[in-house]
């Protein structure tokens, strides 16, 4: 986690927008990102889980009537999930989607922050070592 708040607070220190904040505390990570919504990341280490509330979710442009074109989602659904910490592969993987943290981490704040993300959080047993 402390890795993670690393990388964000990098990110956010470069775009330097006051609507932006992370904070870590107990075992919880926020990230506020104004009007564009709030992720809460969170460690359950009895359960070797990280539990994360994303706020994307499907957003439509208004329902027009048929027969005129429904215009469909700008945004994907996300949060929230559990991912499991899987030995083998060394990522916090969501076993529904086989889909690790990182990898949903950096393609939502990608198009968010409307710029490309690495927050750099592979083999986590080496970043944490």
């Amino acid at each position: 986690m402390e890795r993670l708040l690393d990388s964000i607070e990098t990110i956010l220190d470069d775009l330097s927008s006051s609507d932006y904040e992370v904070e870590y505390s107990s075992g919880v990570l926020t990230l506020k990102l104004g009007d564009k919504g709030t992720y809460v990341i969170n460690k359950q280490p009895p359960n070797k889980q990280i539990w994360l509330s994303s706020p994307l979710r499907f957003v439509y442009y208004g329902l027009p009537s048929f027969p005129a074109p429904l215009t469909v989602c700008c945004y994907f659904i996300s949060g929230p999930k559990r991912y499991d910490y899987i030995q083998d592969s060394d990522d916090w993987i969501y076993v529904r989607e086989s889909s690790s943290l990182g990898e949903l981490l950096n393609a939502e704040l990608s198009q968010l922050l409307e710029q490309d993300v690495d927050l750099r959080i592979r083999k986590v047993s080496k970043v944490a070592s």
